[in-house]
C-alpha cells in the first residue's frame, strides 16, 4: 500500500511495483470513508478484505514469468504503513518492508483488526522513515512504539526520522528505500 508519488521511485529503480487497489478506495469505493468508525464491523470487515486483497496480488505475482517471486517487498506510506502489521502478519511472501510516515495510531479497533495485535508478528526486516513533526503519527506515542514491538530481529530493523512533518524529504527516503532493497533483495538485475 503505497501513495502513487512515493511508489514511483521502484519502477525509477528497475524494479517491479505491484500497486493493489483495496476494498473501498479508488475505482473500488464504498461506504467505507476516513470517517468509518476504527470499531465498528465494516472497519475490521474491510481489513479483512485489504489483507485478502495484498494475498491476491500476490498470488498474481507468482503466476508471473518475469518476476523474483523470492525477493518480494512491501511499501507502505502513511495508511499503508499504519496497517502493514497486519498485512505483512498475514502475508508471509515477503522479504523486507519499507514504511514511510506511519507508526500505531491513536484510536483502537476490534481486535481481529488491530496493528498492535499484530506488530510482534512481523519478523522480516522493516526500514521505517518518519518526520519529527508529523502530526499523524507522533513520534513519542506512534512511531516509538511501533518501532520497539516489531518482532523483527534488532539488526534488521531500522528507524530514521527526518525534521520534517508527516512526508519525509524525496530525496533522504528515496536514498534510504534503494540501498534497503539492495541490501535485503539484492542489487537489480540489468
Amino acid at each position: 500500500m503505497a501513495n502513487e508519488g512515493y511508489a514511483a521511485i521502484v519502477p525509477k529503480s528497475g524494479r517491479a511495483l505491484l500497486f493493489p487497489i483495496y476494498k473501498g478506495t479508488y475505482q473500488r469505493s464504498d461506504d467505507f470513508t476516513d470517517d468509518t468508525e476504527p470499531m465498528s464491523a465494516s472497519y475490521r470487515d474491510h481489513t479483512i478484505a485489504w489483507s485478502k486483497d495484498l494475498r491476491r496480488s500476490v498470488d498474481f505475482l507468482e503466476t508471473r514469468k518475469d518476476i523474483d517471486r523470492q525477493n518480494l517487498a512491501y511499501l507502505g506510506f502513511s495508511w499503508g504503513a499504519e496497517v502493514a502489521p497486519v498485512m505483512l502478519a498475514v502475508e508471509d511472501r515477503f522479504r523486507a518492508a519499507i514504511l514511510i510516515s506511519g507508526g500505531l495510531d491513536y484510536f483502537r479497533t476490534l481486535p481481529e483488526a488491530e496493528p498492535f495485535n499484530f506488530v510482534s508478528r512481523v519478523r522480516i526486516p522493516v526500514l521505517m522513515l518518519n518526520g519529527r513533526y508529523d502530526h499523524r503519527f507522533p513520534v513519542e506515542a506512534a512511531q516509538l512504539p511501533f518501532f520497539r514491538f516489531l518482532g523483527t530481529p534488532e539488526k534488521d530493523k531500522k528507524h530514521v526520522i527526518y525534521e520534517s512533518g508527516h512526508s519525509p524529504p524525496r530525496k533522504e527516503y528515496i536514498r534510504e528505500s534503494l540501498d534497503w532493497l539492495d541490501k535485503y533483495l539484492g542489487p537489480v538485475k540489468r
